[in-house]
């Protein structure tokens, strides 16, 4: 049975950024793109390079998607889904994140 689990604050987030969470021992990449309560939670292991990078990558809007390129070698990666732009066979898995009463919580 999944649950909610809390992870963070949402005011630990600066908007525009990411942060990486430990969940039942996985590394998950939350991002906020802007000011409000959107968040995304994706894997933050780079499928590339196998390193726990995407978390610290850039987020950027492309044909009305948001993406987080990887600072590595900037391979993009969409926030909705983990979708790999440049090569879908590297895409990454996607959590179901929320906001509640402050608190970003991740599905698991």
């Amino acid at each position: 049975m999944s649950q909610w689990n809390t992870v963070c604050q949402l005011a630990d987030i600066v908007p525009a950024t990411g942060v990486c969470a430990l969940l039942n021992n996985q590394q998950i990449a939350i991002f906020r793109p802007r000011a409000d309560e959107q968040v995304y939670a994706i894997s933050n292991i780079d499928p590339f390079f196998e390193a726990s990078v995407l978390s610290r990558g850039i987020i950027a809007e492309h044909d009305g998607e948001l993406w987080v390129a990887s600072p590595l070698k900037k391979q993009r990666f969409r926030l909705r889904d983990g979708l790999c732009m440049e090569d879908a066979d590297h895409s990454v898995a996607r959590f179901d994140a929320r906001v509640k009463d402050g608190e970003v919580q991740i599905k698991a």
